[in-house]
């Protein structure tokens, strides 16, 4: 049906060898967790490190080596649409993740005539085929389908001068927007280092109840607002709509004994949400 999105957490300790892979039913966004994931595409390699991302369309074929050996991560499919860049409203024209700082693969093609194994995700269900020649004999490509990586450390972060806290749709990325405006299939979301100034404010997020689903991964550090222990890179939480969440104890104390001067949080740390408009169900690892 083309319809929502799958949350997957992957780990891996092998090359892919004369193989490919592509996804028939959806975009991937991919997390980088841990490791290196050296992307060999159709259209040209992405080189993709921990605090990373990149996106690889539907159907776009490719093969995944890994220089340090091992990789973990995080990948949100995307059936419906595509990913794309916020509207930013107010904000104007620059802000959030810039359009410049998007790389795309040069085009770049190999010559092997021996036999390649082809595996394909359609319908939730896995196919292979063979072929007696390397799918990555594209020697030029031109157009706007193509895979792409973001280096989070680059995200332009927006927050207040004031007082409160403005809506955490500031932290988006990127966006596959839905028919209803405000909600999304799918947002992602990160919280990178960043100075907090709020005057008269309980800084970290606070205790609520979400309209969206919220799937929260941790990439590296301590996330502000779970600082207990329980919340640690490579996990992941999950808060479906209504569900009521909020800091852990260690982090409430903190932050209400705190002085309110400017304080910058998330040295060292990059936690991020996959957040969808309905339930999620389950998560498949």
């Amino acid at each position: 049906m083309k319809t929502g999105l799958a949350i997957l957490v992957f780990a891996a300790g092998k090359n892919m060898e004369k193989e490919a892979f592509y996804s028939a039913d959806g975009d991937f966004l991919i997390v980088a967790q841990h490791g290196i994931l050296d992307i060999q595409t159709e259209l040209g390699r992405l080189l993709v490190r921990p605090n990373e991302v990149c996106v690889i369309p539907r159907g776009i074929r490719y093969r995944v080596t890994l220089p340090n050996g091992t990789v973990r991560g995080y990948i949100c499919e995307l059936y419906q649409g595509h990913f794309q860049l916020p509207e930013l409203g107010p904000i104007g024209s620059n802000g959030l993740a810039n359009v410049r700082d998007f790389q795309a693969p040069t085009a770049a093609f190999e010559e092997d005539l021996t036999e390649w194994k082809l595996t394909a995700k359609f319908d939730n269900k896995i196919f292979t085929a063979r072929q007696s020649h390397t799918p990555f004999d594209v020697v030029a490509w031109h157009g706007t389908y193509y895979p792409y990586k973001y280096d989070l450390g680059r995200f332009n972060t927006i927050g207040t001068i004031s007082y409160d806290h403005p809506d955490p749709s500031i932290f988006t990325v990127l966006t596959g927007p839905s028919d209803h405006i405000g909600t999304a299939i799918a947002d992602f979301v990160i919280f990178p280092p960043r100075w907090l100034v709020a005057e008269d404010t309980f800084r970290p997020p606070w205790y609520h109840r979400n309209t969206m689903s919220e799937f929260m991964g941790l990439i590296s550090g301590d996330y502000d607002a779970k600082t207990g222990g329980g919340f640690r890179p490579a996990g992941a939480s999950l808060h479906n709509i209504m569900s009521a969440h909020g800091p852990d104890s260690n982090a409430h104390q903190a932050a209400s004994n705190a002085e309110l001067k400017p304080q910058k949080v998330g040295s060292g740390s990059m936690a991020f949400m996959f957040e969808r408009q309905v339930t999620l169900f389950t998560v498949r690892d």
